[in-house]
């Protein structure tokens, strides 16, 4: 007679709950602490740099727009072109009398260049050390068309537009070392004294002051031989009828030439700024991705060294029934939590460096909800991608080649 021998199922695993396999995963991290701490910092920055970058950008931009809700985007600016001969171009005397009269313009004021008066702070400077600054005649109205505001001192006047006085651009004032406007103040344009009366702070809509001197119309026509004619002209229009404006500017502003009238929009060229700003945070962007990058890395060295250290702590919990699976899991969630470590970390302090810079600098705080949210994201994939091999290679030990290692 047969004997059948009986065998006992073998038992399955024990299946490991979710804050089981949480704190399973946390051991390597609370025995390691120093080694830890340095594997997340490279994640850290990498997302601090990110963030701090988009955060940064944003608040510029959101700077940008604030600025230019304020000064208005309805300025255009004529300016004298180029003839066909390629020869500088000139426009009529008259030219800001006649866009005066296009119905939808607001208002209109003009400056003229005069390029033989250079600017000195005193007679004792070289004449081939111009500084790069230039000499305008200016309207009286000029100040309220292009928006510009005083840092120090007072406007031109009916009185002191026919008499040696200036206001300066706030690039002028630094080059020259003027802090502030005032009798004893004084420049030379042209070879005549010209008392600073107003230091301009800088325009948004008009750069080309901030590094010019401004003097009365009459006074440079007596004084500085001015031509009277403008070179540009700024004109504040209706917003809805800004292009129906700005099609008829330069037939308006030289009927017999319009070809050789440039027409342009400053809040444009801002925009253009701007978006040249974004082509360069792109490019920090790409710096921080390998920051990044270089913190995966060095997670995946943590935890490689971290397999080969706790061979015996995997071949004893192998024998005492953990799966492979089990194994890979709590290698993988240790990886995953040295990368979320990482990922807050560096989270909270590019959300500080930005709202530190921008209170610094007078900007709206703003830091993209996708920023914060992509950045946690990108450390969760790295951990998974850097702890992927490290687990495996963990889960494939068998028990007696882990206890058997020294």
């Amino acid at each position: 007679m047969a004997v059948v021998e009986m065998r006992r199922p073998r038992p399955a695993p024990a299946r490991m709950r979710p804050g089981d396999v949480m704190r399973v995963g946390a051991v390597g991290l609370r025995t390691r602490p120093l080694r830890v701490f340095l594997s997340a910092l490279g994640i850290a920055i990498g997302i601090a740099a990110m963030v701090g970058v988009v955060g940064l950008s944003s608040s510029s931009g959101a700077e940008l727009d604030r600025q230019l809700s304020a000064l208005g985007t309805n300025l255009l600016t004529v300016s004298a072109g180029s003839t066909i001969t390629g020869e500088a171009a000139q426009m009529p005397k008259g030219a800001e009398a006649m866009i005066e009269r296009i119905g939808p313009v607001e208002s209109a004021s003009s400056i003229a260049k005069i390029t033989e008066a250079k600017v000195y702070r005193s007679e004792h400077i070289p004449q081939a050390q111009t500084g790069g600054l230039n000499t305008y005649a200016a309207r009286l109205d000029l100040l309220d068309t292009v928006g510009a505001t005083l840092h120090s001192g007072t406007w031109l006047n009916a009185a002191t537009e026919r008499y040696p006085a200036a206001v300066i651009g706030s690039s002028t004032a630094q080059r020259l070392g003027i802090g502030a406007a005032g009798p004893d103040t004084q420049v030379v344009v042209g070879g005549i004294r010209f008392t600073v009366v107003g230091v301009l702070k800088p325009v948004a809509l008009a750069a080309e002051l901030d590094s010019g001197v401004l003097v009365g119309w009459p006074v440079a026509e007596e004084r500085l031989g001015f031509d009277g004619h403008p070179t540009t002209l700024y004109t504040r229009s209706e917003e809805a009828k800004l292009e129906s404006v700005r099609q008829v500017l330069a037939g308006t502003a030289n009927p017999e030439a319009p070809n050789e009238v440039d027409i342009s929009r400053p809040s444009d060229a801002l925009a253009a700024k701007q978006a040249t700003s974004q082509a360069f945070t792109g490019l920090l962007l790409g710096v921080g991705a390998v920051a990044l990058l270089v913190g995966g890395v060095g997670v995946a060295n943590t935890m490689v060294i971290s397999v080969l250290e706790r061979r015996a702590e995997i071949g004893l919990r192998r024998s005492l029934g953990a799966t492979r699976g089990q194994i890979r899991t709590q290698f993988l969630v240790e990886s995953l939590l040295l990368s979320a470590l990482g990922g807050a970390g560096g989270t909270l302090l590019g959300t500080g460096v930005t709202m530190g810079y921008a209170l610094y600098s007078g900007w709206p705080s703003v830091v993209p909800a996708w920023a914060t949210v992509g950045g946690l994201t990108a450390t969760l994939l790295i951990g998974a991608v850097a702890g992927l091999y490290p687990a495996v290679r963990a889960s494939r030990l068998s028990p007696t080649e882990a206890l058997s290692t020294p």
